[in-house]
């Protein structure tokens, strides 16, 4: 798909999706920036990438998107000279009512999952242009549907998806391509995360298997092989799409 040798940022790269998207593009050959706030699994997710590519370079960022924006992109340029596609899949949730939430939680949401993206995208923009790059965003089926005790985190993923349609407009005349995948339910920590327990994960998951079309949850490498298929020049005629990689749920009215 022609991303040998493609430098390639992966936020959120520690875990889930991101961790699955990096040893993906790993096994493209190209040279993969792995970053992330938790240092033991990016040191896991690295290993992972050199089995599926013991040829492969790496370069290992502990960092939080939410104030390390422009550290990420500098110690890239400064590493590979180049940047060519920038994943912006770190991600964060917190679950409440209107009647209980707080601007608090308002604030730590918008900061990782906007604030940050908008940081990181405006850094890289200028090295993009220069590469003819792309971005691929990792949004939610949250931001195309409404869901009860998540208005934070379905609004913040809502924002993300306009900004990828305004910034898809903004760099089309530089050739820079901007889409974002729109996942369902995939198997990672994420609701781990907004303190669901494992009993309760598990309940989740198994009523989840109704409310996707295709009877079933997704698993990282799924949502990974289409961040792959964004970044390549398979798409080279997609910008400011928003393509669910959700087993259907987008397109479901439950009654």
């Amino acid at each position: 798909m022609s991303l040998v040798g493609k430098v390639v940022i992966v936020t959120g790269s520690s875990s889930g999706i991101g961790a699955a998207t990096a040893e993906a593009f790993a096994k493209q050959g190209s040279k993969v920036v792995l970053t992330g706030r938790n240092e033991a699994n990016l040191k896991a997710t690295e290993k992972a990438c050199k089995a599926a590519n013991n040829k492969v370079e790496l370069l290992v960022i502990p960092a939080d998107v939410t104030t390390d924006a422009e550290k990420i992109i500098k110690t890239t340029i400064d590493k590979f000279g180049q940047l060519d596609v920038l994943v912006n899949n770190a991600g964060f949730g917190e679950a409440g009512s209107i009647l209980n939430i707080d601007v608090d939680q308002f604030d730590r949401v918008l900061n990782t999952n906007l604030r940050a993206v908008f940081l990181l995208t405006k850094y890289a923009a200028p090295h993009l242009i220069k590469t003819q790059g792309n971005i691929v965003n990792v949004s939610s089926v949250a931001g195309l549907r409404s869901f009860p005790g998540l208005s934070v985190y379905c609004t913040s993923k809502a924002a993300l998806d306009q900004f990828t349609r305004c910034i898809a407009l903004d760099l089309a005349p530089k050739n820079v391509r901007v889409n974002a995948v729109n996942p369902g339910l995939i198997v990672t920590n994420f609701y781990k995360g907004i303190g669901m327990t494992a009993e309760d994960y598990a309940k989740h998951v198994e009523h989840s298997k109704t409310t996707h079309a295709l009877g079933r949850v997704g698993q990282p490498k799924e949502v990974a092989d289409a961040i792959i298929f964004l970044a390549s020049d398979s798409s080279s005629f997609i910008t400011g799409a928003t393509l669910p990689i959700d087993g259907g749920k987008h397109a479901m009215c439950p009654r």
